[in-house]
């Protein structure tokens, strides 16, 4: 129990202490990621998050104080693979293919196809994969993406605690504390993003944790379990989906059609919107521990389904890009203009200024004219 507490703070210390060091360097080398406004956001809150997460968890399994336990060794390291491929996604813009294989074979590493079976394993893989990438997409406005990994951990974290899996709760405990640590400076407005390389680690982690926990178990209720606890990220990555499927956009080109943005649209601040998505995690997480847990039947992952589907058809609809005179991300409102004056003012006779030199001007001409006439 200290030991525990002990490692969460120090994660959230070191993660807070290594986003801040790491922001200027980043900044520097142009690790960056343009947001609204054309606002510079450092993308190293991952490589701060990443060493946080591992280094307290090792040290844990090192000195025998938190052993890990079978098989949590291995899905650290390969969550760790994920985050070099998507630091090197993030510094060199690879194309998307790359961190998806990539996440793809990682999971195959991970999942316990002794509990799972080959084919439901093999559906694992792709369900692992598709989270983390879900969990990349999240990492698109200030907060979402730090909140919604925070509160899926402690959730998945409760999951892995029912089964007796000491060492894999330890593990989602530090994660959730070093991402706390990550929302110091991720908080709207942000300093510091997670980048491929954070989010592409809290995903597939997260997503490979709770596969792990359900495995053996029925799969109707473990389908239902890992929807709810994902909810959020599924949502978002299926109104991005219908949105651009829809305008006829490419599904790779980003754009400002997700979540926080529309809700952005309806009139909510960015610190609101936020709030509002940590809200909808929390509840689908706690229907997913419940479900687990037993107190509850695995239809109650139905209201989460429907929930998220009302919420997809809802923000559908709503524009997300600016009208004239509208700034980016700003909601919809009355744009204001300028008074025009009734009254016009009277004109005034302008000379022309090409005249050739020592030439009169035309009205003294005429006046010399009527002289000689008269």
């Amino acid at each position: 129990m200290l030991y525990g507490i002990a490692a969460a703070t120090t994660a959230l210390l070191l993660t807070a202490v290594l986003a801040a060091l790491l922001r200027a360097p980043a900044l520097r080398a142009g690790l960056v990621d343009r947001r609204q406004r054309q606002r510079r956001v450092a993308l190293s809150g991952g490589v701060a998050v990443v060493p946080a997460t591992c280094l307290v968890a090792a040290f844990g399994d090192w000195t025998g104080l938190a052993p890990l336990g079978e098989g949590v060794g291995s899905l650290l390291a390969a969550g760790a693979a994920v985050a070099a491929l998507g630091l090197v996604t993030d510094l060199w813009r690879l194309k998307a293919r790359f961190p998806v294989v990539g996440t793809a074979v990682a999971a195959a590493f991970v999942v316990p196809y002794g509990d799972t079976g080959v084919v439901a394993g093999a559906v694992a893989v792709g369900w692992v994969t598709v989270v983390a990438l879900a969990f990349r997409a999240l990492d698109h406005a200030d907060g979402v993406a730090g909140t919604v990994g925070v509160v899926t951990s402690f959730g998945v974290g409760a999951c892995a605690a029912a089964e007796v899996m000491d060492g894999l709760a330890v593990l989602l405990s530090v994660l959730a504390a070093a991402l706390t640590g990550f929302l110091m400076h991720n908080w709207p407005p942000a300093r510091v993003a997670l980048g491929g390389c954070g989010a592409l680690f809290a995903g597939f982690l997260l997503a490979s944790a709770a596969v792990t926990a359900r495995a053996g178990q029925d799969p109707v209720a473990g389908a239902a379990v890992l929807f709810a606890l994902t909810a959020v990220a599924a949502a978002d990555a299926a109104l991005v989906v219908l949105a651009r499927r829809t305008a006829g956009r490419p599904l790779l080109r980003r754009g400002p059609d997700h979540l926080a943005h529309r809700l952005r649209r309806l009139g909510l601040t960015a610190q609101g919107a936020t709030v509002v998505i940590g809200v909808a995690a929390f509840a689908g997480v706690l229907v997913g521990t419940l479900v687990h847990a037993g107190w509850t039947d695995a239809r109650a992952a139905l209201w989460v389904a429907g929930g998220a589907l009302a919420v997809v058809l809802g923000l559908w609809r709503v524009p997300v890009h600016a009208r004239p005179g509208e700034g980016p991300g700003r909601p919809r409102g009355r744009v204001r203009r300028q008074p025009v004056s009734s009254v016009r003012p009277p004109r005034r006779p302008v000379e022309s200024p090409l005249r050739a030199p020592g030439r009169a001007p035309s009205s003294q001409v005429s006046g010399s004219l009527r002289v000689r006439n008269g």
